[in-house]
Formats: structure tokens, sequence, C-alpha cells
């Protein structure tokens, strides 16, 4: 299996879907995917069952990334959000991320408490604070295959031609892959990759509901983009396919209308490879 760093070398873009923990990689990998995308707001969602605005922590997503990376062979893009703190606490971040799996780690230029790139009233750092953050993730990692992705939020905060001279100062840095989020139209997303995409890899962040407009992998990647999230569209498919299945167990007191949406018992114990894994376990018995 190639590298991330290998497979950004393609004239194809990337689709890597959204997911929270090794069940969601599981089948995601399962599904075909190349690569997956650790979003912070879906662990948010999940864990806590709270909103996107920096209440996980470094070590909570550290955690479930390294579960992830335990469970299957993808590469992970994992949010990193601010780092988590100053640059010292940005290398500490980087430094548990690539312990755990990382293939790609992406930092933003909020201020903290940070919250959900579509959300209103977002802040942004300083371009020379964000710079040093950035220079002391790329000392902290340990590999060059290890990457490091600049995301500014700029656009919501100071327009679209502050955002791309920060995105640019970042690539000045030395990262390896810029996302400039939140853009509000067509003539946006190629006004960024008509600057940045022949130099480096620009990520598209697709949010169902949110300001970019929904573009699928194929257009993103003529347009010049390079990877491709859909990051929560996973927890939104879920929460819906719960809220019909709680309401429908709770109004017919069993099961038996959702049985067709529904794995029974031996095809999930297939899907999560229980009977190999019980061989597995008989060379290890006495």
């Amino acid at each position: 299996m190639p590298t991330l760093k290998e497979r950004l070398t393609s004239p194809t873009a990337l689709l890597a879907p959204g997911v929270y923990d090794a069940f969601t990689a599981l089948l995601a990998e399962q599904a075909g995917f190349e690569a997956l995308y650790l979003s912070g707001a879906s662990i948010a969602y999940t864990r806590l069952g709270r909103s996107d605005v920096g209440l996980t922590t470094a070590t909570e997503v550290a955690d479930t990334l390294a579960r992830i990376t335990e469970r299957v062979a993808l590469p992970v893009i994992v949010d990193a959000d601010t780092g988590f703190g100053n640059a010292l606490n940005t290398q500490r971040t980087v430094r548990a991320f690539e312990r755990a799996g990382a293939a790609m780690i992406q930092l933003e230029d909020q201020t903290f408490p940070k919250r959900c790139g579509h959300l209103d009233g977002k802040g942004v750092i300083p371009t020379a604070e964000m710079c040093g953050k950035l220079r002391a993730a790329l000392d902290a990692r340990q590999s060059s295959d290890t990457l490091i992705l600049a995301r500014t939020d700029a656009v919501a905060v100071e327009g679209l031609e502050a955002a791309l001279d920060r995105a640019e100062a970042y690539f000045e840095c030395g990262v390896d892959a810029l996302f400039v989020e939140a853009v509000r139209s067509p003539e946006q997303m190629k006004q960024a990759c008509d600057r940045f995409a022949h130099r480096v890899p620009m990520l598209a962040n697709m949010v169902e509901g949110g300001k970019t407009p929904i573009t699928s992998a194929d257009e993103l990647g003529r347009i010049g983009y390079r990877i491709v999230i859909f990051p929560g569209g996973t927890a939104r498919a879920v929460a819906h396919a719960l809220q019909r299945y709680y309401g429908s167990l709770k109004q017919h007191q069993t099961t038996a209308p959702e049985r067709e949406r529904m794995l029974d018992f031996d095809q999930l114990n297939a899907v999560i490879g229980t009977p190999e894994l019980l061989a597995l376990g008989k060379r290890y018995d006495a």
C-alpha cells in the first residue's frame, strides 16, 4: 500500500471519508477507500454528545486514532484543531499523534477555544503566531512521511484574499498541504486552487448544510483539489439511522420493523472478523 505522501503525487483527487472510531474506520476500509479522515468534530459528537466547540482534548483524539490505526491499514488524516495550545503544546500533539499512527496532521489558525469551521463567531490568531506553531510541528515530527496540513479559517473573519495570503505564509513554512476552510462558492474554490494547486496539495472540506457548496470529488479534482473530505457525513448518517431505529423500537417494542435495515448476529460478526479472531486464538490454546 502506498504511503499518503506517495498517493498525493497522483493526479486524481483522494476521497477520504470521515470516521470517528475503529468500527467506522473498518467499514470505510471494507468499502474500498484509500484513506480516512478522523474528524475532531465527530469525536465531540460521538464521545461527548457535544458540539464542536473545543471541548475535546489531545489525549482523547490520540486515543481514538491509536484504536483506529491498530485496526485498519489505511492512512489516516487527523484533525489536531489548534494543536491544543501554543507552539510547545503543538509539538506534544504532533509527537503523540505520530506515535498513534497519523499519516497527516491538520493544524488550524483559530483562536482557542476553537469551533467548527462552518459555525459563525470564529476568531483567528496572528499569522506570525500560526507560522511559529507550524514550524514547531514540522520540527517535532520524527518522519517526513508524517505530513503536516495547514488550515486557515480566515475566510469568515478577514475575507478570501487575507485567507489566501495566510495560506501563502503557511506554505512558505514548509507544510505538506493546505486547507482554506469554508470557501463560499465554486469561484472561491477555483481562486484558491489557481493560486496553490500547482505547488502543494489542496484539501476541500464538504460539510452537508455548511458554507461550502457540496461538490463531488471528481469535480473538485478537476478544479485542482488533491484531497476531498466528508468529515461529518458519517456521524450525520448514523444519527439519522439511529433516530429511525430508536423511534421504531420505542413505538413497536420490537426490532422486527427494522430487521431489513439491520445486520443480524452472524452478519455483524463476519464484518468485524470474529471467525478469524477465534481461529487465531486457537493457535495459542494449551
